[in-house]
């Protein structure tokens, strides 16, 4: 599985969004200038994972979005399959719609296919937008003490 611009720039959005978690809205403007992403291809990401129930648009002038659930609530894999669709290598292994194969049932790749999807998924939802936020806390407070010590 390769993951699209989709993938990556939006849980970098929702990544921000976390990091924000408890605040006003933040306008899509912000999170594209702080992730480094086009504001209208951010737009694009954020429509599909509010219509997902994953964000919340807040109108107004101090408008915005924000997260609909508590980052521990929400997990990567979630947000991935919004934006790409089944995390499966190949069709004949996809979590949603399998491909009809006249060779699946004695295909030996297949199995293999399946470990792979497995250990991804098992991986991309055991991962919270939370336990992102507190992985950079630390990545930060590692970083801080580096520069610290070389001053």
């Amino acid at each position: 599985m390769r993951l699209s611009t989709r993938g990556h720039y939006g849980l970098k959005a929702m990544f921000d969004l976390a990091q924000h978690f408890g605040a006003d809205p933040i306008p899509l403007k912000i999170v594209a200038e702080r992730q480094s992403i086009s504001e209208h291809y951010l737009e694009q990401l954020i429509a599909a994972l509010r219509k997902a129930g994953l964000v919340k648009g807040v109108r107004g002038s101090q408008g915005g979005y924000i997260l609909a659930r508590p980052p521990r609530e929400i997990y990567v894999g979630e947000i991935v399959r919004v934006l790409e669709g089944s995390i499966a290598p190949v069709e004949c292994v996809s979590e949603f719609k399998v491909a009809q194969c006249d060779q699946a049932d004695f295909c030996i790749t297949r199995t293999v296919w399946k470990k792979v999807r497995d250990s991804i998924v098992q991986v991309l939802d055991s991962i919270s937008l939370a336990d992102m936020c507190r992985d950079e806390e630390r990545n930060r407070q590692g970083r801080e003490s580096e520069q610290e010590i070389t001053t």
